[in-house]
């Protein structure tokens, strides 16, 4: 008993340890900003400080004024970017690949200056690439192809390579003795994929699912180690990758390509000629079939893409409720810095679990739809 509680004693302390020091650095930036407090002038001193109005005090009493827009901050936080934000204003810029006209441009992002300048014809306008003339206008109808590293991209490449590594590695404690006892990652990995394919594929797809169980673990362990990723506020991590609608699109396209080419006869049958549909009745139904065979990657890409970014708009939402308040000066900031982080840790947690189940719903609906078309179907009559 008293080594149990040793045990919850050693995990508990750091845990708190990490609330109280996010708690005391929400506090720290809510108030950061903040004026001290000061001697009100004299009437005196007053009169002479308004006759007295340069352009530097607009520009400071203009910065003082600017508010914290935090609909803006939350799109620019989930959305992709051409550098990969590290703390301030430090960033580390990343390759701008561009093929035009004229062949490939390469060189870093860090020449458009966060926007601010055009380098080889070509300006970063709202997150996105875009050809402009020598005067800043845009070029509406300007041919190129983008193929520059996002943050998304590099994010992927960092979860490919952990993914690599990890599976690589405990492929090569196999080789070497496969009776030897799990540890280590190899502990963490290897329930995972027995639970995964003894619970998910095989009783979803059946005695066909070997074929599948390659692309189902590699698309689990893909997505599972991006969203982690993704609750990482810091480099490698920070990027919004399966809360990127594309990404989820080409994730969602490769089930269904798999599931359409894998389609045996009972299943297009099935789609073509539902069985027991009367002859009258099929210009009604075969339609609504197809529609309902689309509608799978919909799905797919959608649940996926709208669960991680609903997650992390919550949590940036509940962040950015200390500088609301501290700006609107109500006097509640301490209280609403402690309540907003409290709810922002515990979004964290709860996302760790959202990160496993996306994973997993996706895998288990690419294994029923696999299912689904390898099934041997009984042939009906039709009446």
């Amino acid at each position: 008993m008293t080594r149990s509680k040793s045990k919850i004693t050693k995990y508990l302390i750091p845990f708190f340890l990490i609330i109280f020091y996010v708690a005391y650095a929400g506090i720290k930036m809510a108030y950061a900003d903040e004026p001290k407090n000061e001697i009100a002038p004299t009437p005196e001193k007053t009169e002479i400080s308004a006759s007295v109005h340069s352009p530097e005090s607009e520009v400071v009493s203009e910065h003082k004024s600017e508010k914290l827009d935090a609909g803006k901050m939350i799109l620019e936080h989930i959305a992709d970017a051409h550098d990969w934000h590290i703390a301030g204003h430090l960033s580390i810029p990343l390759p701008i690949i561009i093929k035009d006209a004229t062949g490939f441009k390469f060189f870093s992002s860090s020449r458009f200056e966060h926007g601010h300048a055009a380098y080889l014809g070509y300006k970063i306008v709202e997150n996105k690439i875009a050809a402009v003339n020598e005067d800043g206008t845009v070029i509406q109808d300007a041919s190129f192809y983008d193929l520059s590293i996002t943050k998304n991209v590099a994010s992927m490449f960092f979860a490919v390579f952990t993914l690599l590594w990890i599976m690589l590695s405990i492929a090569g404690r196999y080789k070497k003795d496969s009776l030897r006892a799990p540890k280590g990652i190899q502990s963490l990995v290897e329930p995972l994929i027995i639970f995964l394919r003894d619970e998910v594929v095989k009783p979803s797809i059946g005695p066909k699912y070997e074929k599948f169980l390659p692309y189902l673990l590699t698309i689990f362990f893909f997505i599972f180690i991006n969203n982690l990723f993704g609750l990482i506020p810091f480099m490698p991590g920070g990027a919004n990758v399966t809360g990127n609608i594309a990404i989820t699109l080409v994730l969602a396209t490769f089930t269904f390509v798999i599931t359409s080419y894998n389609g045996n006869k009972g299943y297009w049958k099935h789609i073509v000629l539902p069985p027991g549909v009367p002859m009258w009745l099929l210009p009604m139904m075969i339609p609504i079939e197809i529609i309902g065979t689309l509608n799978k990657p919909i799905v797919l890409m959608i649940r996926l893409f709208a669960n991680i970014t609903a997650g992390h708009i919550i949590i940036l939402g509940f962040l950015s409720l200390i500088f609301i308040f501290a700006e609107m000066n109500a006097g509640l900031g301490y209280g609403v810095s402690i309540v907003s982080v409290s709810f922002s840790v515990f979004m964290y947690m709860l996302e760790l679990l959202v990160a496993f189940l996306q994973a997993y719903v996706f895998t288990l609906l690419s294994s029923l739809y696999f299912g689904a078309a390898v099934e041997e179907h009984h042939t009906e009559d039709h009446h």
